[in-house]
């Protein structure tokens, strides 16, 4: 299974995302902020990242160019429910800027799990 660090200021995403991943068996690591989530992909090499876009500290563009900087590889799933702007605006800058795949919020179990198989094996979308 993998090892996962999950970016999000909303405890409730958090929990949510946390919840899912561990029920299906990985290993999970938490983090308010990017400047948080930073500090502990250098601590806890992690192969997944999944992060919000708009968080205090530190955004999730911001954190997603210091990831690719840190690992040039590391596989990057951004997500966001929007903000001042749509959220689709973000998620487009998001994948420009390097992450592997996007999700809106709110996102189901099922689109979650998908997500990390698509991004770990590269296979093509989800049915």
């Amino acid at each position: 299974m993998l090892r996962i660090l999950v970016i999000d200021d909303s405890a409730a995403s958090c929990w949510f995302i946390s919840d899912c991943l561990g029920g299906a068996g990985h290993e999970v690591f938490e983090a308010e902020n990017g400047k948080e989530g930073i500090k502990i992909f250098k601590r806890i090499h992690c192969d997944l990242v999944i992060t919000d876009i708009i968080m205090p500290e530190m955004e999730g563009i911001e954190t997603i160019r210091a990831l690719r900087k840190i690992d040039p590889a590391i596989k990057i799933i951004a997500i966001s429910g929007g903000g001042k702007q749509s959220a689709q605006d973000y998620l487009n800058i998001a994948s420009a800027l390097g992450a592997n795949l996007t999700l809106q919020k709110p996102i189901t179990q099922e689109q979650l799990l998908c997500a990390i198989e698509i991004v770990n094996v590269e296979k093509g979308e989800c049915k």
